[in-house]
């Protein structure tokens, strides 16, 4: 059997699930304090770099700006005196203890480049917690945006990015990640946890191919 045997099937699956209309696009934690090249995690960021997953990012936004796919971006930040911050977990300990701190309006918590965002995107912050949805914003504006699917890029995938997936499955939405669109720290963690984690709950597709579905999606309308 051929090797790519599975890709009309892959493009049929992914047709159904990405249309434009209730489609958005969620990147999370691409901001310059996270995977900027100055940013408090060199090796995470280093990861999504070298890895291409930034680049990847940034293609899947332009895309999206394209075809009309709402775009969202999840930042995570704290105040300067750490009011409604977490400090149940070591995680957050060690976090207020590095020498770049997500502070809010600093350039630490602007999206980093080469993603760009555009005027129509909407930027969610949040001060507390793992998850881009738990405790924020985003599940109201995807169920206003009439958002059926969701895509899922970004970082990391130790920690923010799974919590993603989980509450979207959790609240209803579909899923899908590009799984080269997301990294995570050691390199090798993140193909095994795509694979033995991710995949059970979310359709895992390439940049690649979401690109060519959102292109075959554009084409039709």
């Amino acid at each position: 059997m051929p090797s790519n045997a599975h890709e009309p099937k892959r493009q049929r699956e992914l047709d159904g699930l990405l249309d434009p209309g209730t489609t958005a696009l969620l990147t999370v934690e691409c901001q310059q304090g996270v995977v900027g090249p100055d940013g408090a995690l060199p090796e995470l960021a280093e990861a999504a770099r070298s890895s291409g997953a930034l680049a990847n990012v940034a293609r899947l936004v332009a895309a999206a700006h394209a075809s009309g796919v709402q775009v969202l971006h999840a930042v995570a930040e704290r105040r300067p005196d750490g009011r409604g911050a977490n400090h149940n977990a070591r995680l957050f300990r060690a976090a207020a203890r590095l020498p770049v701190r997500q502070l809010t309006g600093t350039a630490a918590v602007r999206v980093a480049p080469p993603i760009e965002v555009a005027a129509e995107d909407l930027v969610v912050r949040r001060l507390h917690g793992l998850s881009p949805l738990a405790g924020t914003d985003v599940d109201a504006l995807l169920r206003n945006l009439g958002c059926r699917t969701l895509i899922v890029v970004g970082v990391s995938a130790n920690v923010a990015v799974p919590n993603a997936v989980f509450d979207a499955v959790n609240l209803g939405y579909r899923v899908v990640v590009p799984g080269d669109a997301i990294a995570g720290v050691p390199a090798d963690y993140t193909p095994a946890m795509i694979r033995h984690t991710l995949a059970l709950v979310a359709t895992v597709a390439t940049t690649a191919e979401v690109l060519a579905c959102v292109e075959r999606a554009g084409r039709r309308t």
